[in-house]
């Protein structure tokens, strides 16, 4: 018995469906073609970013009441409108990342309450 050989079309739907299982896995999967297609996430991914995004909001923060605190000190060089400007980027920036947990928690309770 012979095998049948798989045009080029079906070959190449395979080899995507067999990639996104792989992807949905996160491993390595073998492929129809003999090839292994590593699809574990390297550096860059979601959880890099949001470690990141979290990190330059706290470092305006601490920015922002450094700066706050010279100015009460009386420091020379630091004025009052230049406080004032980087507090107003350090809240707008944690405004923002509040409301993006609140859109992450929400994303995750529809999630969580669909029906499979």
């Amino acid at each position: 018995m012979s095998i049948p050989t798989i045009n080029p079309a079906m070959q190449a739907a395979l080899n995507q469906m067999q990639d996104l299982a792989g992807q949905a896995a996160g491993a390595a999967v073998p492929r129809a073609d003999g090839q292994n297609l590593d699809t574990t996430v390297g550096t860059g991914g979601f959880a890099d970013a949001l470690q990141s995004s979290l990190e330059r909001v706290n470092q305006m923060q601490a920015e922002s009441g450094a700066k706050a605190k010279a100015f009460q000190a009386g420091e020379p060089g630091v004025s009052l409108h230049d406080t004032m400007i980087t507090g107003q980027k350090a809240s707008i920036a944690f405004e923002m990342t509040v409301q993006t947990r609140n859109r992450l928690v929400s994303a995750y309770k529809d999630i969580m309450n669909m029906q499979v």
